[in-house]
C-alpha cells in the first residue's frame, strides 16, 4: 500500500537521479504496563523483516497512552495488548474502543496476559473482536515471530481490500460525474482528474483523441494535460507533440491496448462509434496490482463517457431541428395524455382491487385445503387399518365442514366483488365464542399433529358475542395457522377466551421463534415478510393477519401482539365489544 506521501514526479528528459524513498516499516504498537515486556519484545524482534520491510515498535504503558496512541498512529498493523494493567479488563476495554470508537477495523489484536484465568481463552476470542490470545509465559520469540507474521500478513490482505474498495467506490462516483459532462474537452479534464484521485498522486498526464481509427494516418487532437502536458492542449497533429512523446502515443494507437511500465501508464479505450482514446501517465512511483486493476477498471468505462458526449452532440443538434414539431405534437399529446390519465386512475383502482381479491384468495382457501388434505391423509391411515365406520365417518365429516367452508369463502369472496371493493359489510348474530373456538381448533388439529404439536383451549362454555360467525371463523383460524407454522416441533399452542369488562378476549399463545421490535412495527401490513420463518417449510402469502385486522376493524374491535424477544414466543389478542 503506498504511502500518503508518496508524490508523483514528471518523467524528466535530464538523467539526474532520483532519491530512494525511505524503506517503509510495519508500524506495531506494544502496550504492556510491564517495562520488561517492552524491552523484551523489542530484543525478540530486533531482526525481524517480512517482504523487505522492518518493525517500527511502537510503546504505551498504560490504556490511557494505548489510546492516545492509536488515535495519533491509525496505520499501525498489529497491537501486542497486555489484558490486565490498571484494571483486570483494561485491555479489553481498549479493544473496544479501537473496535467501535475509533473504528479501526484493520489493526490486528494480539491480546498478551500473564494470568489467564482471569480471562478465559474462549470467552475473549468469542465477546472481542481480536485476532490472538496468548498467554506471556508460552510466547516464546519464535511463537511471537509467527504470530506477528500471521498478523500481518492479516493486515496487509485488509488493506488490499480497504484501498481495492476505495478505489471502486471513486471509480462508481467518477462514473456518475463523467456521464454528465456534455463538453469532450471537459470530459477530457475530468479523466486526468479522476485518475489522479483514483491512484491518490498528483499525476502529470496527456489525454489524446483519435476521431477515426480505421484510416491509418488520422490526425489526431490534444484535449487535455497536466503537469508539464498542458503546453499541449488543443494542439493538433502528431507534429505538435514532442518526438518521445509522439512516439509513445503512435505506439500506444498501433498496440491498441492497456500498458503499464516502471513509472508510466498508458491507457488505450475505443468508443462504440470508432473514436480512439489514449491516455498517458507519469508517475514516480510503480503502480501496485490493486492501482493497475482499478485503472484497467476505470479505463473501461471510458468508452461510454465518451460516446456520451458525442451522442449528447448529436442529439442537441437534432433536437434543434425538432423543436417546432415537438411543440406543435406537445399540445395535442396534453390533451390525450389527461384523456388517459382518467382512464389509467380506473385501471389501476380495479387492477388494485384485483390483486387484493387475488390475494385473499390464496391465502384464505390455504387453510381449509390444508385441513381437507390432512383428514385425507388420515382416512386413508383408518381405510388401511380397517378402521371403524364412525372413525370413517368423523373424517368425512371434517372433510365436508372444510369443503363448505370453502365454499362459503369463495361466495363471500364473490359477493364483496360485486358489491364494492371499498364497502365489505358484515352480518351481526349471536355467537359462542367458546365453541366457535373449539370447532377451529379441532379442524387445526391434523396440521399440528403433523408436527407433533399440542393445542389446548380454555373457554367458558355458552359464552355468547354480537358477531359475523364466518368471519370471525376466519380470524380465528388465520391465528391458528399462524401459530401452527411458527411453532417449533413438539410445541404448545395455548388459546383462552374470556370476559373483561364489556369485551370478549381471545388470546393465542405459542412458543415460537417471536417478534422482533421491526417485526411488531409492520406486523399487520400487507404481504409483509416477517425475520421469523415457519418452522417446517411451509409457505406464507403475507395476508393472513391484514385480514385478521379487516375483521376485527370491522367488528370494532382490535387486534394486538406481544412478544418479549425473539426465540420466546409470541401472544395474539383479539378484543371484540360483547354486545353490539
Amino acid at each position: 500500500m503506498a504511502e500518503q506521501d508518496d508524490v508523483l514526479h514528471l518523467i524528466d528528459d535530464t538523467d539526474a537521479a532520483r532519491e530512494e524513498a525511505p524503506a517503509r516499516k510495519w508500524k506495531i504498537a506494544v502496550i504492556d504496563d510491564d517495562h520488561a515486556v517492552h524491552e523484551g519484545t523489542r530484543f525478540a524482534l530486533s531482526d525481524y523483516s517480512l517482504n523487505g520491510q522492518g518493525l517500527e515498535i511502537l510503546s504505551a504503558y498504560s490504556t490511557a497512552e494505548g489510546r492516545a496512541l492509536m488515535r495519533a498512529h491509525p496505520d499501525i498493523a498489529a497491537v501486542l495488548l497486555d489484558v490486565i494493567m490498571e484494571t483486570d479488563v483494561a485491555g479489553l476495554e481498549l479493544v473496544e474502543y479501537i473496535r467501535n470508537e475509533i473504528r479501526n477495523e484493520t489493526v490486528r489484536i494480539i491480546l498478551r496476559t500473564g494470568q489467564p484465568g482471569q480471562a478465559p481463552e474462549r470467552r475473549v476470542i468469542v465477546q472481542y473482536d481480536i485476532n490472538d490470545y496468548k498467554a506471556k509465559t508460552e510466547l516464546t520469540a519464535d511463537k511471537l515471530f509467527t504470530s506477528l507474521t500471521a498478523a500481518l500478513r492479516s493486515y496487509q490482505q485488509l488493506e488490499r481490500m480497504v484501498q481495492t474498495r476505495r478505489g471502486l467506490e471513486i471509480i462508481i462516483d467518477a462514473a456518475s460525474t463523467l456521464y454528465d459532462f456534455r463538453s469532450m474537452q471537459r470530459l477530457a479534464e475530468g479523466v486526468l482528474t479522476q485518475l489522479a484521485s483514483l491512484l491518490n498522486v498528483d499525476c502529470a498526464g496527456i489525454l489524446v483523441l483519435r476521431d477515426d481509427g480505421r484510416k491509418a494516418n488520422d490526425e489526431f487532437s490534444v484535449l487535455a494535460g497536466s503537469g508539464c502536458y498542458s503546453r499541449f492542449i488543443g494542439s493538433a497533429g502528431s507534429k505538435s507533440l514532442d518526438p518521445d512523446l509522439r512516439t509513445m502515443v503512435e505506439a500506444a494507437f498501433k498496440r491498441r491496448k492497456h500498458e503499464f511500465q516502471d513509472h508510466r501508464t498508458v491507457l488505450y479505450v475505443r468508443t462504440g462509434s470508432g473514436r480512439e482514446v489514449v491516455v498517458l501517465l507519469q508517475a514516480e512511483r510503480q503502480l501496485s496490482e490493486t492501482d493497475r486493476s482499478l485503472v484497467e477498471i476505470f479505463g473501461s468505462r471510458l468508452s461510454i463517457a465518451f460516446d456520451n458526449v458525442i451522442l449528447y452532440q448529436q442529439l442537441h443538434e437534432a433536437n434543434t431541428q425538432l423543436e417546432d414539431r415537438v411543440a406543435q405534437r406537445t399540445r395535442a399529446l396534453m390533451q390525450a395524455n389527461r384523456r388517459l390519465s382518467a382512464q389509467w386512475l380506473r385501471l389501476q383502482r380495479a387492477n388494485g382491487f384485483k390483486n387484493e381479491i387475488l390475494g385473499t384468495v390464496a391465502h384464505d382457501l390455504k387453510n381449509p385445503l390444508g385441513v381437507i388434505l390432512g383428514r385425507t391423509e388420515m382416512l386413508t391411515e383408518l381405510i388401511t387399518t380397517s378402521a371403524s365406520k364412525e372413525s370413517i365417518t368423523a373424517q368425512i365429516d371434517h372433510i365436508r365442514d372444510a369443503t363448505r367452508r370453502l365454499t362459503t369463502m369463495v361466495d363471500h369472496l364473490i359477493s364483496d366483488a360485486m358489491a364494492d371493493a371499498f364497502d365489505i359489510t358484515i352480518r351481526r348474530e349471536p355467537v359462542d365464542i367458546a365453541a366457535l373456538v373449539g370447532e377451529v381448533a379441532e379442524a387445526n388439529q391434523p396440521l399440528a399433529v403433523n408436527k407433533q404439536q399440542t393445542i389446548s383451549v380454555s373457554a367458558p362454555s355458552n359464552f355468547v358475542t354480537m358477531c359475523d360467525t364466518d368471519r370471525i371463523r376466519e380470524a380465528i383460524d388465520n391465528l391458528f395457522s399462524n401459530a401452527i407454522k411458527y411453532s417449533p416441533i413438539g410445541g404448545k399452542i395455548s388459546v383462552t377466551v374470556a370476559r373483561e369488562d364489556d369485551n370478549t378476549v381471545i388470546r393465542v399463545a405459542d412458543q415460537g421463534q417471536g417478534l422482533s421490535p421491526e417485526d411488531l412495527g409492520r406486523l399487520f401490513g400487507r404481504f409483509q415478510r416477517l425475520s421469523a420463518k415457519p418452522t417446517a417449510g411451509e409457505s406464507s402469502t403475507g395476508l393472513g393477519l391484514s385480514i385478521v385486522k379487516r375483521i376485527i376493524d370491522m367488528h370494532g374491535g382490535e387486534v394486538t401482539a406481544r412478544s418479549d424477544g425473539p426465540g420466546l414466543g409470541s401472544t395474539f389478542t383479539i378484543l371484540l365489544p360483547a354486545t353490539e
